[in-house]
């Protein structure tokens, strides 16, 4: 009884601090290292730590650790080849960045959330009994010939027939994920260098919370752990033990991800990263300098807890109670001469200015640069865009991006600080380097030829929405997106302009390809049906047809198209000026009459048939010509060629 009563006190005392404080606290739990970490939701109105940490789960329903005594092989990276991946979406726009990922044979596609957070890599599968309606289809491992179900062993957590491995995930907003392990065939696109390879992932048969209303298919793993992709592929020895995210800027989106080593920038800034400190990826910041002062602060002030975190899942920077006062201080006193205003959702209290303008490249002679410090005496500089996010209700005007993390002491950067930033998760040599680049000219900058285009172009100005901070993933779209296999003759939608008829009319055909640039069709393949004025502006409708060699549109391909519309992710030059969706539609092949669809058919039967009963009457005639030449009459006395005596 004494022993029940040990183990029942700390539970009812935990129960008891998170029914009084658990409104304004985000548990998490490590998977991997079973540290308790605690982010604060809310404190005095700031944003939430958007973080993707796992609980630990109960012993039957996770997965173990399938060999806890493996040791990577780990070797230089010019030895190996490598996969540049393309990234989409916007953390601030969508609250996350996908790339795409391809399952099976023959492969099914994917979007996949990237997060250095997470140790497994998960997609819905066909028999899941509560999942949302997200990006793709299904995966469906019946109609995959390589793949194969993880049987249940001694090295991990089993379903209830101990027939196959299961895993399940639960995260500190609550959402959940859960389901079993395949194994099967991962390819990474058409311009990677490295072949598609065999990995274990999980196939989901439930999932809820954020999890289950996201656009995004799933989650891909690139955290420390036997699960996460990196690993596999690093104990295949096909890959370096290291990987890089290159996030796009404000405004632009997208990015690039390398899946392996890549031969590092000279200026490359790195710093040490500690696997043993936590699960996470940690870098050892000791100052950080605004407009090229120091903040008043102790360099341990940096190191509470589990340190400086660096976490792709995490939206905005969090920073311990005093480095965040003196950081908002240091900032509003070098910004005296803008007008503060209240940001743009009541319920924060946010920190935002006016008057700074609208053209992001000009963000830099008005706010100060922020340099973080590291242990090593190497500076990181961050541009306005690093800490700033837009006011999305007021025009020109820029809100703080860096929040206050509770009363918690870890440090916990997000992606807004690295955007147009290079980051080199170096795994192999315990170190994170960090290189400011234009993330969109990415692979010319590291003379790198061959390898996809990491987004669209940033222009100086672009007609997609201004960005703004959301916490959950953008709603779908009234329309159905494709319920199972359909066959579709064409995707129709209709875009209007704020640019008048007149002015728009000499560059259709410039549009025209721009837009089939921003889909990822062909140029063939997309027609203009009709092209008017609407008041000031002008409504366009266009149709994205099927390829040359192709009767229908793959159900992959039109939700591609789909999403990159309702998600307003056509960069377009500002010469088109601003654009709005208005309506979009998939259009299946028209049912045709019997005779309809077989009438060719018909035809060419009927002219083979006339073509052999010619040939037949040819034929025929043909021989009864040369009857009558053998049996024609000769006269009694006509006169024959003399012929030779045969002898005797």
């Amino acid at each position: 009884m004494s022993l029940l009563w040990t183990q029942l006190i700390p539970a009812i005392s935990l129960f008891l601090y998170l029914s009084l404080f658990g409104p304004r606290i985000a548990l998490a739990v490590s998977s991997d290292a079973g540290d308790v970490l605690l982010f604060q939701n809310r404190h005095q109105g700031s944003r939430p730590a958007m973080v993707l940490p796992l609980y630990r789960s109960a012993p039957d329903s996770s997965v173990a650790t399938i060999n806890p005594h493996r040791k990577l092989q780990r070797s230089e990276s010019q030895r190996h080849p490598n996969a540049r991946m393309r990234l989409y979406d916007d953390l601030l726009l969508n609250g996350y960045y996908t790339t795409r990922l391809w399952i099976g044979t023959p492969p099914q596609r994917f979007a996949l959330i990237v997060d250095t957070g997470s140790t497994v890599t998960y997609v819905p599968c066909s028999t899941c009994v509560h999942c949302g309606k997200h990006q793709d289809p299904k995966f469906q491992p019946d109609m995959s010939s390589t793949y194969e179900p993880v049987k249940c062993t001694m090295d991990c957590n089993c379903d209830n027939d101990r027939m196959q491995c299961v895993y399940e995930r639960q995260y500190a907003e609550m959402s959940t994920s859960s389901g079993v392990l395949g194994e099967d065939v991962i390819s990474f696109g058409n311009q990677s260098d490295l072949a598609p390879q065999r990995a274990v992932f999980g196939c989901e048969n439930s999932e809820t919370g954020d999890l289950y209303s996201q656009h995004a298919d799933g989650i891909m793993g690139l955290g420390r752990g036997d699960l996460s992709i990196v690993d596999q592929l690093v104990e295949k020895n096909v890959i370096s033990d290291s990987f890089s995210l290159c996030y796009g800027g404000m405004d632009v989106g997208g990015g690039a991800m390398v899946l392996g080593g890549i031969s590092p920038p000279s200026d490359m800034v790195f710093t040490h990263s500690d696997p043993g400190r936590s699960p996470y990826y940690n870098i050892n910041l000791k100052e950080i300098h605004v407009a090229g002062k120091r903040l008043p602060l102790k360099p341990s002030v940096f190191d509470g807890k589990h340190g400086t975190v660096l976490d792709s899942g995490t939206t905005y920077a969090y920073l311990p109670e005093a480095a965040f006062l003196a950081f908002k201080e240091a900032i509003k006193k070098e910004l005296h001469s803008f007008r503060q205003i209240n940001g743009p959702d009541p319920n924060f209290n946010d920190i935002c200015f006016s008057g700074a303008g609208t053209d992001v490249s000009q963000l830099s002679k008005n706010f100060p640069v922020v340099d973080m410090v590291f242990g090593n005496g190497h500076k990181l500089s961050l541009s306005p865009e690093n800490y700033l996010f837009r006011h999305s209700k007021v025009r020109g005007a820029y809100c703080l991006g860096v929040f206050q993390n509770g009363k918690d002491p870890t440090t916990l950067l997000g992606g807004i600080i690295v955007r147009n930033t290079l980051v080199m998760y170096d795994r192999e040599h315990s170190k994170v380097g960090f290189w400011k680049t234009n993330c969109s000219e990415l692979w010319e900058r590291l003379h790198i030829s061959g390898a996809p285009s990491p987004m669209p172009p940033n222009t100086k100005e672009t007609n997609s929405t201004d960005a703004f901070e959301p916490s959950v993933a953008p709603s779908a779209s009234n329309h159905d997106l494709l319920p199972g296999e359909l066959e579709i003759a064409q995707v129709t939608f209709v875009i209007s302009f704020n640019i008048s008829y007149l002015d728009m009319k000499p560059h259709v055909k410039e549009l025209a390809v721009l837009i089939a640039h921003e889909l990822g069709v062909n140029i063939s393949q997309v027609h203009l049906m009709n092209f008017t004025s609407s008041g000031n502006g002008s409504v366009s409708r266009w149709a994205i047809t099927p390829g040359a060699s192709a009767d229908s549109i793959s159900n992959a391909t039109a939700m591609s198209i789909i999403s990159r519309l309702t998600e307003h992710r056509l960069q377009l030059p500002s010469t088109f000026g601003s654009y709005k969706l208005v309506d979009w539609n998939v259009v299946a092949p028209s049912k045709r009459t019997w005779w309809e669809q077989y009438y060719m058919v018909l035809g060419l039967a009927f002219l083979l048939t006339l073509l052999l009963g010619l040939l037949a009457i040819a034929m025929f005639l043909i021989w009864k010509s040369r009857q009558q030449t053998v049996h024609s009459y000769k006269p009694v006395d006509e006169a024959v060629p003399e012929q030779e005596l045969q002898p005797l």
